[in-house]
């Protein structure tokens, strides 16, 4: 896929439309998995505002809202949002904003940022530009989760690569990370909070 932002919409929209879970969000194990992984990554702590950046249809997103006071999830699709409307229409603290990362960044302060599978859909300039943002929004005693596919692919960047332009972009300090045979997960903090293992720069 190109990284031209202006192509975005486009091919995102087209995706969705030909296939309303194209990753198979709904029906693959692996899926299910990594929602359960991260949900674990998070436990045991509740957010106030959380940002999805990348919410697809909204599967993570109904996961999300049950340690989430408030949720907003951001996605360049509008097919997408749609089918995410749908899925999420009985939770109220639940909002869903058509947005372009890192151009159309929401505004406020989160206590939860999560970017799960979606930096490598950005150029590098473009995810340090993310890491930057997500650093000014976050709350002092925030969360930043990112959750990365490890294996090879045909966008921009890979999940590797990824991860440590982010992490690198700002001054991320890592509370948690945890390696699966396929994507890593990486809980990141701005300063020390109570109940993290450990706090060290990111490193490979």
């Amino acid at each position: 896929m190109k990284d031209d932002p202006s192509d975005r919409r486009k091919t995102f929209d087209a995706l969705f439309a030909a296939d309303p879970d194209p990753w198979g969000f709904e029906s693959k194990a692996y899926e299910a998995a990594k929602r359960r992984a991260t949900l674990a990554m998070l436990f045991p702590y509740r957010f106030e505002r959380a940002l999805e950046v990348g919410c697809a249809n909204g599967v993570l997103t109904a996961e999300l809202a049950s340690v989430c006071d408030a949720v907003l999830g951001i996605d360049v699709s509008s097919a997408a949002l749609r089918l995410a409307e749908s899925r999420l229409a009985d939770l109220n603290h639940v909002s869903l904003v058509q947005a372009e990362v890192p151009r159309e960044w929401p505004e406020g302060t989160f206590d939860l940022i999560i970017f799960s599978e979606i930096l490598y859909f950005l150029s590098r300039k473009e995810v340090a530009r993310v890491a930057n943002l997500a650093w000014q929004s976050l709350s002092q005693d925030g969360v930043c989760l990112l959750v990365n596919w490890t294996g090879p692919n045909d966008l921009p960047v890979d999940g590797k690569s990824a991860r440590l332009i982010f992490a690198e972009a700002s001054p991320w300090l890592s509370a948690a990370s945890e390696v699966r045979p396929q994507y890593r997960m990486d809980r990141l903090r701005k300063t020390f909070t109570r109940g993290d293992a450990a706090l060290e720069r990111p490193k490979d």
